[in-house]
């Protein structure tokens, strides 16, 4: 009996973890790039009450094991890195990916992340940042007097000066893949960071390759689908209601058990 509620416990704690991962895919339907998560579960050992090719007390070979579980646990929440719907939204600095890569990021201590995020900015010295103020790599800086930029499907970027009749090309965009992109580590603020699980990036330009293209003037919405996350959080409510109720079936089987009289 007593297995029955240390069972119980870590379905309840399991399903606790799976709705946090389903809240926190809802509460990001909207963020730019951001890319969905998913619980994954694992059964606990097992405790081997009989062994299976063993001798019974009537001289028979026990054909099968008698073996009883002790729970489950959360092994994984991993990432879901499929391409996001791409939206529409004219900002010439707006960019999409379409296909795999990441744009690279500088952060304040010098290290590079990663993220599908493309709504970049002009800083006051013309650089290209993300809306954190963080470096867009490698650096590129649009010149004083532009009234216009342009970015190509392969990264390359032009701007138009004033008085000028044609376009200058002022840089282009370079995109990182990953061996296993799911296995980045997400630092928040639309950023990843590079592991050893996801492997060293590779870097390139945009529509080389394996490389994603560029889409100006549009940005990658998230990858949620919120039927299939209000569903998985039915599924969640209920697996976690049943292994509320057998905790109870249990604890009324050892309050009868405590109220034995000889």
């Amino acid at each position: 009996m007593i297995r029955a509620l240390h069972s119980s416990a870590s379905g309840m704690y399991a399903q606790e973890l799976h709705i946090d991962s389903i809240a926190n895919n809802l509460a990001n339907v909207n963020t730019t790039g951001y890319k969905k998560s998913h619980a994954e579960f694992q059964d606990l050992l097992y405790q081997n009450l009989r062994t299976s090719g063993v001798e019974n007390s009537l001289g028979n070979v026990v054909p099968t094991d008698l073996q009883v579980g002790t729970g489950v646990k959360t092994i994984s929440v991993t990432r879901d890195m499929g391409q996001g719907d791409v939206v529409q939204t004219g900002g010439r600095l707006d960019l999409a990916i379409e296909g795999e890569g990441f744009f690279q990021v500088r952060q304040l201590d010098g290290s590079l992340a990663y993220t599908r995020d493309g709504s970049f900015k002009l800083s006051s010295d013309g650089v290209l940042v993300t809306s954190d103020g963080l470096t867009l790599e490698p650096e590129t800086t649009v010149p004083q007097g532009a009234v216009d930029i342009q970015v190509s499907r392969d990264g390359v970027l032009s701007v138009l000066v004033a008085g000028d009749a044609a376009a200058v090309q002022i840089g282009t965009l370079e995109v990182a893949v990953f061996t296993n992109p799911a296995g980045l580590r997400a630092l928040g603020q639309n950023l990843y960071e590079e592991t050893a699980a996801a492997g060293a990036p590779q870097l390139g330009t945009p529509a080389a390759e394996q490389f994603g293209q560029i889409a100006q003037g549009y940005l990658e919405s998230s990858n949620v689908k919120v039927v299939e996350e209000m569903v998985a959080m039915i599924s969640a409510q209920r697996a976690y209601e049943v292994s509320s109720k057998a905790i109870r079936a249990s604890d009324d089987m050892l309050g009868i058990a405590s109220s034995l009289r000889r």
